[in-house]
């Protein structure tokens, strides 16, 4: 492995483990790890690059993703950092925030400056630059209601643009930045957030933690820790067992197909969405199929929550990802339902 490291700060090491870099605790190396500080040093990985024919992959936090083995290319890491509140309308508190940030940190942060709207967001693994690839969301809130640019290196017009919420094209678990992974590299993100607290209390999960807790009349606050406590029940801890939190996105069919479903399984949950069609419990389905605490090795789904496999110790990557097609294939011939991963796969058998 060498390295090297410039004023610019970029530092360039080639042969780097990624083990570090991934919440699965996979072994995997990278043809060359670019960690780059700031907005010039993103700008020199990526020339660098393509100067030399290599192929580029964006890691952020390493929370949402499954290196399946080696990755022959330049894995670039944009450590970029600042949170900058702007001026807006008096009932929003506008913030432009760098793609490095930690996310929950941030949604930590903005309750104490008064901005609300992303509590139902805490807790959520990774950095504020996967925030608007994955549209990420939970108990009821997208991250895209409250985006207002997105701030990109755009290597097709290699310069840096600023994406409105329409040109992000956001979907359910889904972006232009996820479709076209090798077209933007996100730099920052602008929100426009509450002035006021709005709290969201529809979920279930979040009504009866508050009911626990004692709490009548509860703060955005109050919201935020009861997000976290459920999460903690739910969820694992990747610094104690490798995983990358839920492994597959909740299916969206028909009404018809759902109905379908629900005749023959009453018990399937089934979920309105906006657009008119209905989202299946995809966890439901894996513990229907047998999968919910199960191992093959050290590759294993969580005894707790189906939707989350693990590495037990000494998985590895292409492991992990043929106990997920196990999965698939356990559900499409149980429901006649595909099950889509919601991390990217990287790697000699993932890209």
């Amino acid at each position: 492995m060498h390295a090297d490291a410039d004023d610019s700060g970029l530092q360039w090491t080639q042969g780097a483990s990624l083990r570090e870099l991934n919440s699965f605790g996979v072994d995997a190396r990278a043809s060359v790890l670019a960690v780059a500080d700031n907005i010039s040093a993103v700008v020199e990985a990526i020339e660098r690059a393509e100067s030399k024919a290599l192929p580029l992959q964006v890691l952020g936090g390493g929370s949402n993703i499954l290196l399946a083995g080696d990755v022959d290319a330049v894995v670039l890491v944009p450590r970029l950092r600042g949170i900058e509140w702007l001026s807006g309308a008096p009932d929003r508190r506008r913030v432009r925030v760098a793609a490095g940030e930690n996310w929950h940190d941030f949604v930590d942060l903005s309750l104490r400056e008064g901005a609300f709207g992303l509590e139902n967001l805490a807790l959520i693994p990774g950095t504020i630059g996967a925030s608007p690839i994955q549209n990420i969301g939970a108990y009821g809130v997208e991250v895209e209601a409250f985006i207002e640019h997105v701030e990109v290196y755009d290597r097709q017009a290699h310069g840096i643009d600023h994406l409105t919420r329409a040109q992000c094209e956001f979907s359910y678990r889904d972006s232009v930045f996820k479709r076209h992974p090798e077209r933007y590299i996100v730099l920052s993100v602008e929100f426009e957030l509450l002035a006021r607290p709005a709290p969201l209390l529809e979920y279930a999960g979040i009504a009866d933690e508050l009911i626990a807790r004692g709490i009548a009349a509860p703060s955005s606050r109050d919201v935020f820790n009861a997000v976290c406590a459920i999460r903690r029940q739910k969820l694992p801890d990747p610094a104690v067992i490798g995983n990358a939190g839920s492994f597959f996105k909740n299916p969206v069919v028909t009404p018809a197909q759902a109905d379908s479903l629900r005749h023959k399984y009453p018990n399937l949950p089934v979920f309105a969405i906006p657009s008119g069609s209905r989202k299946l419990a995809a966890a439901w389905m894996i513990d229907q199929c047998g999968w919910k605490g199960a191992r093959i090795g050290d590759a294993g789904v969580h005894s707790e929550h189906a939707l989350v496999l693990v590495n037990h110790g000494r998985a590895s990557g292409a492991e992990i990802l043929a106990l997920s097609r196990e999965i698939q294939r356990s559900v499409q011939k149980a429901f006649d339902v595909q099950l889509e991963p919601e991390p990217r796969v990287l790697g000699a058998t993932g890209t």
